[in-house]
């Protein structure tokens, strides 16, 4: 029987232009989906969070056939922050596809992801995305995409990209803008012209590197990776590369490949092929299967180091353990260590003198997924304010800087320009159009951390703000910090609606009437810089006499209910976040008021 063709292509993107909306367009229009098959948008984003989000966090495989070629496609994370996902995937795949906005055009991610491609000398087709928005300035952002792969020293080959105009959402593919198409058969003839099938290497000795990991409560740990060379067989004996060079032994004890959104076994496949192999227990990221006579190992994965981390600490607040199954150190350990066996940017080290872990990772989304799957898989942990990583280069500290492109309304940028100087951004663009100022800037990343709220609040929330990794600088200095105090419970108990009113005279609340809190629990925001002990549990004395007009119905305004996100950039050092399976709590390190105060003094 002759071998299928087989090719590897990788979608990649900025966030939201469109990469999972596409695939899910091309595995319809392959003849994946049965007719009266009910399928769901984004139908490769199948983790929860993915869906409540809207995003990529995890790379997903599957594959479609096209006149008799089989095409495997990768969905990739287009946020910096899961980068370790984006340079594995790469290395699996044979060309990628750039989506671009056609209106936004090309982004901090857009950077990013491309940056990969190009490093391993893929050569890109560039679709651009939403031509049917009102907004759309498809030539201009061809042009601008041009000066990206320019500006990434792309060789002329990948210069010579060729060019897909279409509307992912409708499955609408285009090699020119005036052409008439309803369907994405010019993305698939682009694919099978400018795309070479996958050289036949099978008689060659197997290598198989691994890319990405995952996990099968019944098989236990998965490992998957494309067949660079040779074939492999369930069953088979195989020698493993580790990754600290010594040579290790293990049996294949299934085999899978992806037909359509399936994981299909099979007793055998071929070069080119990305597969999942089982049975194997500690394999791990960039290590090579080879024949167990013929070692031939690739070159190990080099993993981006971390940019920010986090104290993971034991839950030590007077509501311990009333909604979560897992609160001890042994429990957060457990967990983190089966995270590390598939997420390779992260780093877990163990705390001196404190029941906890520091955690460190790609940027604050990158550690707030880890801990929003924590509480809804029933842990309960209490986490510090993040800290930027720096760096030592040249015997001078260096600190991570990021990209920020900031679209606001007119009236509002100079607002945000003052704002990002403070922070010790430095504007690199600036533009206006249609109303809307579009900035350019690098900031340090200290600079960013609880950033996001202000400018939200600045822009009256229509703003539009994203940022990406750049590079690191040396050390900025000073960065102003959070400059109004908060409001702290002095005891334990239910909150009253009178005293809720009294205070909000001054502050903004976090709670409202009739909810548990404890004493150190953040209640509020002070209107001044000062922190603030107060007792919201305190109603109002009972009397014979009752004024008219004094004692009328209580209005109180909704109280601030933060994402765990907003909670992170919102604690100073002295605080922490409480997260449980059920809530979202702030508070100080140290609870009792005169312990603080001591504490204080002692500094």
């Amino acid at each position: 029987m002759e071998k299928k063709k087989i090719i590897n292509i990788a979608v990649i993107a900025h966030v939201d232009a469109g990469k999972s909306t596409l695939v899910d367009a091309l595995l319809s229009q392959s003849g994946v989906f049965r007719e009266n098959q009910e399928v769901v948008d984004c139908v490769m984003d199948s983790n929860d969070l993915e869906r409540e989000r809207g995003i990529t966090i995890y790379s997903k495989n599957c594959s479609i056939e096209y006149n008799d070629v089989k095409i495997n496609i990768v969905d990739t994370p287009g946020h910096a922050d899961f980068s370790s996902e984006v340079e594995r995937i790469i290395k699996t795949v044979d060309t990628a596809i750039l989506l671009v906005d056609s209106s936004e055009g090309p982004m901090p991610q857009t950077r990013f992801v491309l940056k990969k491609a190009l490093e391993r000398g893929l050569k890109p087709i560039l679709f651009i995305n939403k031509i049917d928005k009102n907004d759309q300035r498809a030539e201009e952002v061809v042009d601008m995409t041009f000066d990206l792969f320019a500006d990434l020293d792309a060789n002329d080959e990948q210069l010579d990209f060729p060019i897909v105009y279409g509307i992912a959402k409708d499955g609408i593919a285009k090699r020119e803008m005036d052409e008439d198409s309803d369907n994405l058969k010019p993305l698939f003839e682009l694919l099978l012209e400018h795309v070479n099938a996958y050289p036949n290497k099978d008689n060659e000795n197997l290598q198989l590197q691994i890319s990405s990991l995952a996990y099968d409560d019944y098989i236990g740990r998965l490992g998957i990776g494309r067949i660079t060379k040779g074939t492999i067989k369930a069953g088979e004996q195989i020698a493993i590369f580790k990754r600290d060079g010594s040579i290790g032994n293990g049996k294949i004890s299934k085999l899978f490949v992806y037909e359509g959104l399936n994981r299909v076994e099979k007793s055998k496949a071929y070069s080119g092929d990305i597969v999942v192999v089982a049975g194997i227990a500690d394999l791990s990221i960039g290590e090579t299967i080879c024949n167990v006579d013929k070692i031939d190992p690739l070159e190990m994965i080099e993993i981006e180091e971390p940019t920010l981390s986090m104290n993971f600490l034991v839950n030590d607040s007077p509501f311990c353990g009333k909604s979560g199954k897992y609160v001890t150190t042994r429990h957060i350990r457990a967990r983190l260590e089966r995270e590390l066996e598939v997420n390779v940017g992260l780093r877990v080290e163990e705390l001196e003198n404190s029941d906890g872990y520091k955690v460190s990772g790609r940027g604050e989304l990158h550690l707030s997924i880890l801990l929003e799957n924590m509480r809804r898989e029933g842990y309960e942990l209490s986490v510090s304010k993040p800290e930027v990583l720096m760096k030592k280069i040249d015997g001078k500290l260096h600190e991570p800087v990021e990209r920020v492109i900031a679209s606001v309304p007119d009236e509002y940028s100079g607002t945000i320009i003052s704002r990002l100087n403070l922070r010790k951004g430095i504007m690199e663009y600036m533009e206006s159009e249609n109303g809307y100022t579009r900035l350019e800037f690098i900031v340090p990343t200290r600079g960013l951390l609880g950033y996001r709220s202000q400018f939200i609040n600045d822009t009256r929330g229509e703003g539009s703000l994203v940022r990406s990794f750049e590079r690191y600088e040396p050390h900025k200095g000073d960065i102003p910090k959070r400059s109004n105090g908060v409001l702290i419970s002095q005891i334990n108990g239910s909150t009253m609606a009178y005293s809720l009113f009294n205070l909000s005279e001054r502050a903004n609340m976090f709670v409202g009437p009739a909810t548990d809190v404890y004493e150190g629990m953040i209640i509020g925001m002070n209107s001044r810089k000062e922190d603030m002990t107060v007792n919201p549990c305190k109603n109002k004395k009972l009397t014979n006499t009752r004024a008219s007009g004094s004692d009328d119905a209580i209005k109180l305004l909704s109280p601030k209910i933060f994402t765990l996100e907003e909670a992170l950039e919102f604690i100073e050092d002295d605080e922490l976040v409480e997260i449980t399976p059920d809530a979202i709590r702030l508070r100080k390190k140290i609870l009792n008021e005169n312990d603080r105060v001591k504490a204080m003094r002692r500094l």
